[in-house]
């Protein structure tokens, strides 16, 4: 009964997509900052001197606190249990300070040559920069998730979730698009991440705006249900969530599959200039078309879903390409910029693919007064593979990428990281796999379309 209710209640088009619009503009400016630092690896070790081991490690920073001291599970409890708008606010805080912590941390302004715990103090403080923004984005991330949930039950769920990321990764795109060129504008690598602060500040008053919105649906719905209080969140509702097999299916998917893209990011712009001859400048526009090609796709295999349903096939498609891109990103072939254009367009299909319908499926695997925990714990297991794929990438870089020419020069060959990324598609294939059979088994409704009539 209470599903009908807010079903009717949200059948106001223009209410649900303002809030919509609102909250993805707040994740945009969030992404920007996620990947602000990806394009700056080669200026970042010929200025201060970092090398692959060190930008990975600064790189892992971004799960720190949300592995090892669980935060980002303690943000999904704190949102189930206060709600989206309390927690929403504390993770747009949370983002602009860490934002803010990293630039002081790559400017002109901090003293180089420290060391802290054996450490570059500089690779540190801005790794701590990243964890504190990473705390707050990740929690962000959970509590959009509800948000959309809360506003699109019974109607364009997928297609909403769609949009959602595909508003996201513009900020990914421009990051990786326009990071270098502002960075080399200001002759400074810590303008592009101040700019990102600066957005970040006007994407937390987008998300104060929203709340205004919350607290009148909140209101109606209360009233609608005539002072008649939900079942809330318990903590023993943990338990039914770890003990559903769904449940870890769709969390291991997310940390293959993301492990195979996000860190890959990371290291694609030094990809792009060594292994296929790109200039430095131009070097990130390649990367920066898989985001934007998720901008149109995204929302429509989110719409297909939604209406003809398919959603386990969808990730198992999704899988299968990962394995074809950084397949070929390993091969010693066509080492030229146009190959590498075409492969990263697959990559950005692909990305489109799986989280269109991973996320939406969700609510059909768990109860939505269980959500915000359930999407903490997807993304605290996605955490490891954010914060650990980095550091492995680029210590495999050090020891066995990187050459010495001749001339003393450095080159560096991919073959191996790229391997690496490789074997994270074949195993989110198998969890692919799995999936689609426990759908079948239990009835979860993956493969069903998302609008009610």
């Amino acid at each position: 009964m209470t599903e009908q209710i807010k079903k009717k209640l949200n059948d106001s088009k223009a209410a649900r997509w303002t809030a919509l619009i609102v909250v993805s503009f707040t994740m945009m400016c969030g992404y920007f900052i996620t990947d602000v630092m990806a394009p700056l690896e080669d200026l970042l070790s010929r200025t201060y001197g970092w090398t692959s081991t060190e930008y990975g490690l600064f790189t892992s920073g971004y799960g720190w606190f949300n592995v090892f001291l669980l935060m980002l599970i303690l943000g999904g409890i704190i949102l189930d249990k206060m709600g989206v708008r309390f927690t929403g606010q504390m993770a747009c805080l949370l983002m602009v300070g860490g934002a803010l912590l990293k630039a002081y941390a790559v400017s002109t302004y901090f003293p180089t040559g420290g060391v802290i715990f054996g450490f570059n103090s500089q690779v540190v403080l801005a790794g701590l920069g990243f964890a504190i923004f990473g705390m707050g984005v990740e929690i962000a991330g959970i509590t959009v998730s509800k948000v959309i949930v809360k506003w699109f039950t019974g109607h364009e769920l997928a297609l909403a979730m769609g949009l959602q990321v595909a508003l996201a990764r513009i900020g990914t795109a421009f990051a990786l698009g326009f990071s270098m060129p502002l960075a080399k504008h200001f002759d400074s690598i810590a303008a592009p991440v101040l700019i990102g602060a600066l957005l970040l500040c006007i994407g937390t008053l987008s998300y104060f705006v929203y709340c205004v919105m919350d607290k009148k649906l909140d209101t109606s719905l209360e009233n609608a249900l005539d002072g008649e209080a939900e079942e809330g969140f318990k903590l023993s509702d943990i338990k039914m969530i770890v003990t559903n097999k769904g449940f870890w299916l769709i969390a291991f998917l997310c940390v293959l599959f993301y492990s195979g893209v996000f860190p890959f990011l990371k290291f694609a712009t030094k990809l792009m200039i060594y292994k296929y001859g790109v200039e430095e400048g131009l070097a990130g526009y390649i990367p920066s078309l898989l985001p934007f090609g998720t901008i149109l796709l995204t929302p429509l295999f989110g719409s297909l879903y939604d209406r003809i349903g398919k959603g386990a096939t969808l990730m198992l498609i999704g899988s299968f390409m990962l394995i074809l891109v950084h397949g070929l990103f390993a091969l010693p072939i066509l080492n030229v910029w146009w190959f590498a254009t075409i492969i990263m367009v697959v990559l950005g299909i692909a990305f489109s693919l799986v989280p269109s319908a991973m996320w939406p499926s969700v609510p059909k695997i768990i109860p939505q007064k269980q959500l915000g925990t359930a999407y903490s714990l997807i993304f605290y297991v996605q955490n490891w593979g954010l914060m650990g794929v980095p550091l492995l990438i680029g210590w495999v870089i050090d020891k066995y990428a990187k050459q010495e020419l001749p001339d003393g020069s450095l080159s560096y060959d991919y073959t191996v990281p790229m391997c690496i990324f490789t074997l994270f598609g074949v195993l989110a294939v198998i969890v692919a796999l799995l999936l689609k059979i426990e759908d079948k088994k239990k009835g979860y409704g993956l493969e069903l379309p998302n609008i009610k009539k």
